[in-house]
């Protein structure tokens, strides 16, 4: 296979930067892995708060950019046309790479506003407005300009400049500490609980109707009530982070509710894609993308969902607000729901970015099953440590410091599935950006 329009290509650098940035985040995530272990590793070049801090910030930066790149990917398929300019793609593609890169390395000198997920500085803040307010325009009018609009591009569409709309209150930074904290999660909640799972589920649905050949209206009548469940849940489910920060009572009932549901989004994606593949009209050559696919639905359901659920109630949380199950949901459920789609999209596209025919895949499935596989473990090793810390230290009321030597064990093991993780990386990253001539070429 080939691309069919000829702008699809100005994908390919934001995966290759995606994927170079995912790299360094599980660099600095084996970083701050050791340093639970030994907190005296690479101090004081690099502390554990500068090491967590990029890890982090890390993730959300590649992540955006395999957003960017999967939507320029899948905008000209989906409205019949070209990207309207591929010079202000890659402009802002330029903007946005040297904006990130300055902003980690300033973290490494201290140059950061404190504010955790929200670290950037205020310059820096203003450029990563502006690059997503080009992407957008780009975006729009590619649509305007396209032959036909399809719920894909809408629903994605909307994903996006709810991004963008939803960052600009990182700007507000009250003096009052609740005040604060209520319009932080606007942000942070909004954004991985909210748009994200819009941008999550056009990239899926566009991907199934790719490799199984279904028919669009069944996917896209799967899209809408997928949306549906999102913003019902989603938006006032913003309430499970509101029990403790000084927020009315009610917010202990409101989020209880709507929190509890938020599962159904990611149970309906699940049953979405199995659906899908078991209606399939072809077998698609790229069994690699189809395992990535499917693994999307299943491991967001897991990571976001299930272990979400598991002490997102207000009588729970009580106990483990603030310990190491918040740290296991966290990497279960951003690797599933939006580190694997980027990843499928990336493994659909870059074979026909290249032209060639994804032939040769069995690196590509072994690093599939090794990454999924060890996080899965991470995350259980995190809930095994959280399990403890609450009894220990929340039940027992044993100090911190005295309880985190009980559960050294948990990090010690966390940090073994983590370097098991970057084999699995590092024979992605090998497949990945092995030269297209090793591979059998297209026909077409």
């Amino acid at each position: 296979m080939k691309c069919q329009y000829e702008s699809q290509r100005v994908a390919y650098p934001y995966f290759i930067a995606a994927m170079a940035l995912f790299a360094a985040q599980v660099l600095f995530g084996l970083v701050v892995g050791i340093q639970y272990i030994w907190p005296d590793f690479l101090f004081p070049a690099i502390p554990f708060n500068i090491g967590r801090m990029i890890h982090i910030n890390l993730l959300v930066v590649w992540l955006i950019f395999g957003f960017m790149g999967s939507a320029y990917y899948l905008l000209p398929e989906e409205v019949e046309g070209e990207i309207f300019s591929v010079k202000l793609a890659l402009l802002h593609f330029w903007l946005f790479l040297i904006g990130g890169a300055t902003a980690i390395v300033g973290y490494l000198f201290r140059w950061h506003d404190g504010r955790e997920f929200l670290e950037q500085p205020t310059i820096i803040k203003v450029a990563i407005v502006v690059v997503v307010l080009m992407f957008i325009f780009n975006m729009f009018m590619t649509i305007m300009k396209g032959r036909r609009k399809t719920g894909i591009s809408v629903v994605l569409f909307i994903g996006f400049l709810g991004l963008a709309v939803f960052y600009l209150f990182a700007f507000f930074k009250p003096d009052n500490m609740t005040l604060d904290k209520y319009f932080w999660w606007w942000v942070v909640h909004l954004w991985v609980e909210g748009v994200w799972e819009l941008i999550m589920a056009a990239l899926l649905s566009f991907l199934l109707v790719k490799i199984t050949g279904i028919d669009r209206e069944v996917a896209e009548k799967w899209l809408y009530a997928i949306v549906g469940l999102t913003f019902l849940t989603g938006i006032i489910g913003t309430g499970h982070h509101y029990y403790w920060i000084g927020t009315p009572a009610f917010w202990q009932t409101w989020g209880a509710w709507f929190s509890a549901i938020e599962v159904l989004p990611f149970a309906a994606m699940v049953a979405f894609s199995f659906s899908m593949v078991s209606k399939r009209a072809r077998n698609h050559p790229n069994r690699a993308a189809v395992l990535w696919t499917v693994g999307a639905a299943v491991l967001s359901f897991l990571g976001a969902g299930v272990l979400g659920f598991m002490h997102t109630l207000p009588q729970i949380n009580f106990y483990t607000h603030g310990t190491q199950m918040t740290a296991s949901h966290g990497h279960l459920a951003f690797y599933g729901a939006y580190a694997v789609i980027v990843l499928a999209m990336a493994s659909y596209a870059v074979p026909n970015i290249r032209g060639v025919m994804p032939t040769h895949q069995k690196a590509e499935i072994f690093a599939f099953w090794t990454m999924s596989i060890s996080m899965v473990l991470i995350a259980l090793s995190l809930t095994g440590a959280g399990i403890v810390q609450v009894y220990l230290q929340r039940i027992l009321a044993i100090p911190y410091m005295e309880t985190q030597s009980y559960i050294t064990i948990f990090y010690a093991m966390r940090l073994f599935f983590g370097a098991t993780f970057t084999i699995g990386l590092v024979v992605y990253l090998y497949d990945f950006f092995l030269p297209g001539k090793a591979r059998a070429e297209s026909p077409s």
